[in-house]
């Protein structure tokens, strides 16, 4: 469950300095939409990526680096009198990848759009995969580029056979809307959700692989479990949970929309076999972007959500036959991955971190036993998502009261007879004195109770 509010607002643009971020990602005049554009995005990494590589090697160092970070907080097209800590569930995008869906989208309606479309935009998606795969360390033909999350997800959810009396393994704290999935196959085919509890927080990746070998018996045919778990920021030992389903000829899908571009990894670390994202949280592309991987000999036994002709089976743009879309989005994917690869993987999650830490660390100690968090703070479980409960606080009223007197949006989650609280989640444009501001108010309210 989640409570909160949104607005949304395009303010201008702030100038960058020290050489601009701003100006240098801004797109160049008159750019030509042609199959040549993406080449040219990718020297462009380059240049930017050697300006921001002229901070501090460590990524420790670069984390406390806020000249760094301002500049980083400039390339965003960000209204400064709203506090955004809800980064979780969707995230702006910088001014780059704004304007490059823009040039797309115009493209799109100034030539006959078949022509523009099909002939020249959706060809470009290939050079996006291809560099999307080289950054995660993975064959361009083991991803397909979909709309979200929940697409790619739910592509290996219903892609995958099943039988009656069949059993799906998941935990309580999974997305919702892959929980209302399997519940669907309950409900039409008579497949079994088995789901158990895991420790929150936990600091023990050997008690979440007990939990899910103890809870497999001989008729489990599927699991399904998060990288980051969406309520806490909980992070899973997801390779020693794909190789238990290897060990026990189990297919394992891996829920990485909190992971992805959050966490610096790569997915061919990870060894496994399924694996959807959502790339409008923490890589910033445009809004509707997703991705799914499948090893590549388990694309062709994969059903696609929406039928492909017989003689794309083996292959991964299968998952992609969802008829005619706008190419924009997905085309702009690459400015975000230029972007993402300027800030570099490890700072990035770094600043995550000490992000975190900062607003996590200073209400527990004011908070004087009161402040519970629902996240480990060590660094191999948890990032820059984190979940706090506040005793002897109402947290609905406390969200609405943070967002209608101080215009700070976070929300509330709980999960029903386990936990609940404040979600948490800054990003890279996220200013200490914009934390600072969201700790006087939680310690205001811990002092004074929230008005009624």
């Amino acid at each position: 469950m989640f409570v909160g509010n949104e607005e949304t607002v395009m303010p201008t643009p702030l100038l960058s300095r020290r050489q601009a971020i701003g100006s240098i990602f801004a797109p160049a005049a008159g750019a030509a939409l042609s199959a040549a554009l993406y080449p040219a995005l990718n020297a462009r990494a380059v240049p930017i990526a050697s300006i921001l590589g002229a901070t501090p090697a460590s990524a420790e160092d670069a984390a406390r680096d806020e000249d760094f970070w301002a500049e980083v907080g400039r390339a965003f097209t960000l209204d400064r009198s709203i506090i955004n800590l809800n980064n979780g569930g969707v995230s702006p995008s910088p001014a780059q990848v704004q304007e490059a869906m823009k040039r797309h989208l115009e493209f799109s309606n100034t030539k006959p759009p078949p022509y523009a479309l099909w002939q020249i935009l959706e060809p470009q998606k290939e050079a996006v995969r291809e560099r999307l795969a080289r950054q995660w360390g993975v064959d361009a033909e083991e991803l397909a580029i979909t709309r979200n999350a929940s697409e790619s997800l739910q592509t290996c959810q219903f892609g995958l056979p099943l039988s009656r009396g069949d059993e799906v393994l998941t935990t309580t704290q999974d997305y919702p809307r892959m929980i209302n999935t399997f519940k669907q196959r309950e409900r039409r085919e008579g497949i079994v959700l088995k789901q158990f509890k895991i420790p929150t927080p936990c600091e023990s990746p050997d008690a979440i692989i007990r939990a899910f070998e103890s809870s497999i018996t001989d008729k489990t045919r599927m699991i399904l479990c998060s990288h980051v778990v969406f309520l806490t920021g909980q992070v899973l030992p997801v390779n020693d949970i794909a190789a238990l389903g290897r060990k026990h000829n189990i297919p394992v899908i891996v829920d990485g929309a909190h992971a992805f571009a959050h966490l610096d990894y790569r997915l061919s670390d990870l060894d496994c076999d399924y694996y959807g994202t959502s790339l409008h949280k923490w890589l910033f592309a445009p809004h509707g972007t997703g991705l799914l991987y499948v090893r590549r000999d388990k694309v062709k036994d994969l059903w696609a959500l929406m039928a492909p002709p017989p003689d794309k089976e083996n292959d991964i743009r299968k998952f992609e036959e969802i008829g005619t879309h706008p190419a924009a989005n997905h085309l702009a994917i690459a400015e975000a991955l230029t972007f993402y690869q300027a800030i570099g993987p490890a700072r990035k999650e770094a600043r995550m971190r000490y992000m975190r830490d900062r607003w996590a660390k200073r209400l527990i100690d004011s908070g004087k036993g009161r402040v519970r968090l629902h996240t480990s703070l060590k660094r191999e479980y948890s990032c820059g998502l984190a979940t706090m409960h506040i005793d002897d606080i109402d947290h609905v009223k406390l969200v609405s009261w943070l967002w209608d007197k101080h215009r700070i949006f976070v929300v509330r989650v709980e999960l029903k007879d386990e936990f609940e609280g404040i979600r948490v989640s800054p990003s890279v444009y996220t200013t200490p004195e914009e934390l600072d501001r969201f700790c006087e108010c939680i310690e205001w309210a811990m002092k004074n109770s929230v008005p009624a």
